[in-house]
């Protein structure tokens, strides 16, 4: 499997909501961060519980 890395889309659960963002790592602290700028990023901190279920290689969009 990919490593998730910065820059990389994840599939990722945060306390118990799941989200895709793309992880960024900035002087040593971890964010989740939309492609959409109406949503702020998802600043990660001690005490959140955080699982990353995998790495996005793929897209599939409805063709009509």
């Amino acid at each position: 499997s990919l490593e998730p890395v910065h820059g990389r889309v994840v599939i990722a659960e945060v306390d118990g909501q799941l989200t895709v963002k793309r992880l960024s790592k900035l002087k040593g602290s971890f964010s989740l961060q939309s492609e959409n700028a109406n949503y702020p990023p998802i600043e990660l901190q001690e005490g959140n519980e955080v699982v990353v279920w995998g790495v996005v290689t793929h897209v599939l969009h409805d063709l009509l």
